[in-house]
């Protein structure tokens, strides 16, 4: 019986990870980026985060939401980490509605960013988590496991996907994309070298650009990542040193016992 539930979850791992491989047409190309926050004791790059936000706020807002992020966060530990007159400038800098005065007014530090300025732009809070870069084989999906989903690894391949080939398609303009299913998508390149200045004179190619708004939205999805890395290493160390106590303790427990059936 057990045997037979055993082959049933493995049938259908394989059948879904197979067409999660399958929808992405097998063609695509995510390049495999080496983020700091990578890995048990990966940390986020305050700097990197910073950097990912001026490029999200020059470039990405005038389409893309994070309704789900309140301007606050930005001053939490373990992310930008800007000062509390940071946060109040930034979040100045944009307007939110306001059911009471039935109006807009400037943000406030305790409002969240606002959401996406076109239907067809998705919300990109959850945008990391919400995509998978990596598949491994066939039911099994070794590279999920060693590197993880890869969201920030897919949205930075989309970004430095383009091949700068063009199509028209039913009054619609698409873009040839090494990353994106299929191979075409309908957003045009939003990046380009030296499109964006950086204050830590930090290099603005292309590349650098997507890498660093990818962390900035990895980040936004999980803004509470360091704090669950260190509670599962104190909780994995804990549970190390509970295994050896109860060990020796039952060594202890049973020495008188096991000595006594020697002798007899």
């Amino acid at each position: 019986m057990i045997k037979k539930f055993a082959l049933t979850a493995l049938a259908a791992l394989a059948l879904t990870s197979g067409g999660a491989y399958a929808a992405g047409g097998g063609e695509q190309h995510i390049e495999d980026f080496a983020f700091s926050f990578e890995g048990p004791f990966g940390t986020f790059d305050q700097n990197q985060l910073q950097r990912g936000l001026k490029v999200y706020t020059e470039v990405c807002s005038a389409c893309h939401g994070l309704k789900y992020l309140t301007f606050r966060n930005l001053g939490d530990e373990g992310g930008p980490h800007y000062s509390d007159d940071e946060v109040r400038a930034y979040a100045s800098g944009f307007e939110v509605f306001d059911p009471e005065l039935d109006d807009t007014r400037p943000a406030t530090p305790a409002d969240h960013f606002p959401p996406s300025n076109l239907e067809n732009a998705p919300d990109l809070t959850l945008m990391a988590k919400a995509r998978a870069g990596f598949h491994g084989p066939y039911g099994l999906g070794i590279n999920q496991i060693v590197k993880g989903m890869g969201g920030p690894e897919y949205i930075a391949s989309i970004l430095t996907g383009y091949t700068g080939k063009e199509k028209e398609q039913a009054g619609t303009t698409f873009y040839e994309n090494t990353a994106f299913p299929g191979g075409w998508i309908a957003m045009a390149p939003p990046l380009d070298d030296g499109l964006v200045e950086f204050d830590d004179g930090h290099s603005n190619s292309l590349h650098h650009m997507a890498e660093d708004v990818s962390a900035f939205l990895m980040w936004t999805a999980e803004p509470k990542m360091m704090a669950r890395k260190q509670a599962g290493f104190t909780g994995v160390l804990f549970l190390a040193i509970f295994a050896c106590l109860m060990y020796l303790t039952n060594k202890r427990l049973w020495a008188p016992v096991k000595k006594k059936a020697k002798e007899a």
